[in-house]
């Protein structure tokens, strides 16, 4: 509803909306001036409308005349508000002239008539594919034991912050500030193949790096320019729900592979691949990792088959015995390895940082698919994670959590051994979560869903499978990134709580 220009909004209105519409993480000039500048665009303030004097406001919201008077000067240099010599301040005349008028809406008894049908237009519903799914409040519960998901306590505030403002000197701006194109940020090109890469023993020229927004658009780009409707995609089953839509949405052909305590299974059925997704460093999602000799039989197999391996390196170097296998793509001889990377699933996973390394040939092509999508990730972004890296704060993260994730790991398994003794689980030897099966009587969905209520929060394991069916829904996922050390005792009482609830 519209104010009329000469109505004063009261002291309450003002209140309401500076509690709905401030961010609580601005300063109180910041939010006050947030609040008028909704207030004028979305019209509740029209033009020529009066705002209140400074001390009205100042009294209304409790805060300082002064942040107000500021707050005020502020819109006044933008434009939003005009200063009157001895009537106050108004909202500029022109301020809104460039928006269009929202048109009253006709009655018009056959509109629904000529309403589009959207669901016969769409012709891929990837809302209805199978996906690990977590609670939108999951950061709210007491036991959240989800995998990879930011953890406050973990996050190196200052050293990102410090990343972030050098980023924003004037020669870094006028580096990334303009529009790349294809490129990317040479600095974050240069950190990951000299600092990230030969860690896992990969060596690689800048031609063959392409920075992606997280490994997940890394595996889309790669199914968008290589997978055809007959293109057989091997699988690891259980394996990666997300790499798996993504190339069924391309393929009616994929084929699961068995996944032993070793990882992939070295299997006939490996030589009909034309590509195989496999995820050695640490199995998606049982954890464990492929011994030398089997990566050796697989890099093999398809030099043999004439066969592409896709390996998602998804959590690198966290391997507690400070004992790293080296990558598939480090023993690669034949260039048939297509390595992904992610620079922010370990600490920030919204910050969507991943990368490809592949033939210069086939990078060529990525980086000019990403520009048709989006050009290419935010060159901000990419400079400020290039200073973090070149600093020493990565390096010094991953360590950091290495140790932590082991400390958890220890509290994880002898909870479990102590509270659910009739669940077991692979060992764990590295990363942020564990692979544990329950007796074959429980449902693993229903106990997830009963365990909500107690607060504590499990991924069921049925999803990570190929296809649901028996013997498939007794696996979860319990991750340990994102609860304190402390609380994982707690949490996994209450989950054996529930557990005897449910089944006696």
């Amino acid at each position: 509803m519209q104010v009329p220009a000469s109505a004063p909004i009261s002291s309450v209105l003002w209140t309401s909306l500076f509690e709905r519409v401030g961010d609580s993480g601005l300063s109180l000039q910041g939010r006050i001036r947030q609040m008028l500048v909704s207030a004028i665009l979305s019209g509740h303030l029209p033009p020529g409308a009066p705002v209140p004097s400074s001390r009205l406001l100042a009294d209304s919201l409790g805060v300082a005349r002064n942040t107000v008077v500021f707050a005020y000067q502020q819109l006044v240099s933008e434009g939003y508000l005009v200063s009157r010599e001895r009537s106050g301040h108004f909202v500029c005349d022109d301020v809104r002239k460039s928006h269009v008028a929202t048109p009253a809406e006709p009655e018009n008894p056959s509109r629904h008539h000529y309403t589009a049908r959207w669901h016969q237009r769409v012709v891929f519903h990837p809302s209805r594919q199978r996906n690990i799914v977590k609670p939108e409040n999951w950061q709210s519960m007491p036991y959240p034991f989800v995998y990879a998901q930011f953890d406050a306590a973990q996050f190196p505030t200052a050293e990102w912050r410090e990343c972030c403002t050098r980023a924003l000197s004037v020669l870094d701006i006028r580096s990334w500030a303009p529009d790349l194109i294809t490129n990317d940020d040479a600095a974050l090109i240069e950190e990951i193949r000299t600092q990230v890469l030969p860690r896992r023993g990969v060596w690689a020229e800048k031609d063959e790096i392409v920075i992606t927004v997280g490994a997940q658009h890394a595996l889309y780009l790669l199914a968008d320019l290589l997978i055809h409707a007959h293109t057989v995609v091997g699988m690891e089953d259980p394996g990666y729900p997300d790499a798996r839509n993504t190339f069924a949405h391309r393929s009616d052909r994929l084929m699961p592979l068995p996944v032993d305590e070793d990882g992939l299974c070295i299997t006939p059925e490996l030589t009909a691949c034309d590509y195989i997704f496999v995820t050695p460093s640490h199995q998606c999602p049982t954890t464990v990792t492929m011994p030398i000799e089997r990566r050796e039989a697989l890099l093999e197999l398809a030099a043999r088959s004439d066969s592409i391996i896709i390996e998602d390196d998804y959590e690198t170097e966290n391997r507690y015995d400070n004992q790293p296998t080296p990558a598939l793509k480090s023993l690669d001889k034949h260039g048939r390895v297509i390595y992904v990377g992610s620079l922010s699933k370990s600490f920030a996973p919204g910050l969507r940082i991943g990368y490809i390394v592949a033939p210069a040939e086939l990078t060529h092509e990525l980086r000019a698919l990403r520009r048709l999508m989006l050009r290419h990730p935010s060159a901000y972004i990419q400079r400020a994670f290039a200073l973090f890296i070149s600093l020493g704060h990565h390096h010094a993260l991953l360590r950091r959590l290495s140790l932590s994730y082991q400390d958890r790991a220890r509290a994880l398994t002898e909870a479990l051994a102590s509270s659910l003794p009739e669940f077991s689980m692979v060992p764990i030897t590295g990363g942020s979560s564990s692979w544990v099966r329950a007796p074959a009587h429980v449902d693993t969905e229903q106990l997830a869903r009963a365990a909500l209520d107690v607060g504590v929060v499990i991924e069921p394991g049925h999803v990570f499978y190929h296809t649901p069916g028996p013997g498939k829904n007794n696996d979860i996922r319990i991750g340990f990134a994102s609860i304190d050390i402390e609380k994982i005792p707690a949490g996994i009482a209450k989950l054996a709580g529930v557990y005897r609830k449910l089944y006696g």
